[in-house]
């Protein structure tokens, strides 16, 4: 009898328990993609607070946009009556400057990586390359959106103080502006989004290049030869095209209030021109992060 009792210790159950495996670890789910993504947004925001010059480079941005804007603000004058200027962009002039130090902390947020061989370390913690570039790409749209917010309502609020006493009365046909004006908040509010656009964009392009010099030579070069380019053409045809399928100039409509009609693209169609090449420029750069080795 004791030996039955132990054969029968020993057998197999007749319903084994078959190991189940645990929802964490499913894509979705805290266990997985959420985890992952809320570990490598952690990792990026702390490399990225942390790169030497970070913080100058974000004081840089504000402060450039700012100052130019409101030393445009403060030299533009308006004697006559429509005078054919626009309020909106004289005071956001400063973003045109502001954009090339934004795309070179987008650059350097890259490079840096590369440079120092600390991206291996980085693929090494987090293997899911495409989780790594959004990660980076949300820390720095974040850090970019406050900057420019801050240096595009101290420029709007500079211009609508000063901006009166050099002409831009209603008498002149420039009513007072405020951010509660539609245009004008619609200016305000999109300058930031192509400062958040531009540095997504020279993101992308830096995970393509991996070298700074490269990446800032490129972004640059998008941005600033177009209206130059734009400049010296004088078939109309062509010149309509640079001005409404290029990333600087289309993307810049979005600061016009006045005259609408006669510009070669509208502000939020223009805006959406720029995130086009946002997006082909991070795609392009995912796919390269995604298939070379680091």
């Amino acid at each position: 009898m004791n030996r039955t009792v132990e054969q029968a210790a020993t057998a197999e159950p007749l319903n084994p328990v078959v190991p189940v495996p645990s929802a964490q670890t499913g894509p979705g789910t805290r266990g997985g993609w959420a985890e992952g993504w809320s570990e490598a947004l952690h990792a990026e925001w702390t490399k990225l607070r942390t790169l030497p010059g970070t913080f100058w480079l974000v004081a840089a941005i504000a402060a450039l946009t700012f100052a130019v804007g409101a030393a445009a603000s403060g030299t533009a004058t308006c004697p006559t009556a429509d005078c054919g200027q626009d309020p909106a962009k004289i005071a956001l002039t400063g973003v045109d400057l502001g954009q090339a130090v934004v795309a070179i902390l987008a650059v350097l947020m890259v490079s840096g990586e590369y440079s120092t061989g600390m991206i291996h370390i980085t693929f090494a913690a987090m293997p899911r390359r495409t989780l790594v570039l959004a990660a980076k790409a949300a820390s720095l749209t974040g850090l970019t959106l406050v900057a420019g917010a801050i240096a595009v309502c101290g420029s709007v609020l500079t211009a609508t103080s000063i901006m009166p006493g050099r002409g831009f009365t209603t008498a002149h046909g420039y009513p007072p502006s405020t951010f509660t004006d539609a245009t004008m908040l619609r200016a305000a509010s999109g300058s930031v989004l192509y400062l958040a656009l531009i540095g997504l964009l020279s993101l992308g392009v830096a995970t393509l290049v991996r070298d700074s010099a490269a990446g800032v030579g490129i972004t640059l070069g998008l941005l600033y030869l177009s209206p130059i380019v734009a400049g010296v053409v004088t078939d109309p045809t062509w010149h309509n095209r640079i001005e409404r399928y290029s990333p600087m100039n289309a993307g810049t409509a979005i600061e016009a209030t006045r005259d609408l009609a006669s510009m070669p693209i509208g502000p939020w169609e223009g805006l959406g021109v720029l995130a086009v090449w946002t997006a082909v420029a991070l795609l392009t750069g995912g796919i390269a992060l995604h298939m070379r080795d680091a």
